[in-house]
């Protein structure tokens, strides 16, 4: 059975480290670490999480998009667990929308992000993926990309006007209140 484990929240200094690659693909610990960000980021309800926000400082993060309460209109994808992720190539065009995140909780904020990007990531049988995703999917991977940088969604929003809370998020652009 995995564990799940505590998210950690914005002010932690944890969330601020740039994270270690990952040697050993198929050490027991990492392999146990990807079965705990799964079931993690499933029973938070969100759509990706990085080792990091688990206090483990590691490349590593799920993609694990669904429609859900916090992102209705969501893509249907099975998790994905993305070793050593790196962006290989990106658009010109980028793109506006809004991003909340589980260590940083109820807030929303507008972030630009590039509309598609190739990326190349270690699955977690040790194959090299190579992919290119697009939209949300594409906002999901760069958002948790920032984790492993030490960055955090706030650090990309262009200006204070573009937060709000949760509930306002909800009530005005998910039910378009």
């Amino acid at each position: 059975m995995t564990k799940n484990s505590t998210i950690i929240q914005l002010g932690n200094p944890q969330l601020r480290q740039k994270a270690t690659w990952i040697e050993n693909i198929h050490d027991p610990q990492v392999q146990a670490l990807i079965d705990d960000l799964i079931t993690t980021v499933a029973q938070a309800h969100g759509v990706g999480i990085a080792a990091p926000q688990i206090a483990a400082s590691y490349r590593l993060f799920i993609v694990a998009s669904h429609p859900n309460h916090r992102y209705p209109h969501a893509p249907e994808m099975p998790p994905t667990a993305m070793i050593n992720p790196q962006i290989i190539n990106h658009s010109t065009e980028v793109i506006q929308g809004w991003e909340g995140c589980l260590s940083v909780p109820g807030i929303r904020g507008l972030v630009p992000r590039y509309q598609s990007i190739e990326i190349e990531y270690t699955d977690r049988n040790g194959n090299l993926q190579i992919q290119e995703l697009t939209d949300f999917v594409a906002r999901i991977f760069q958002h948790e990309y920032d984790h492993l940088e030490g960055m955090v969604f706030l650090d990309r929003v262009e200006s204070t006007q573009d937060l709000m809370t949760e509930a306002e998020y909800q009530e005005r652009i998910v039910k378009g209140g």
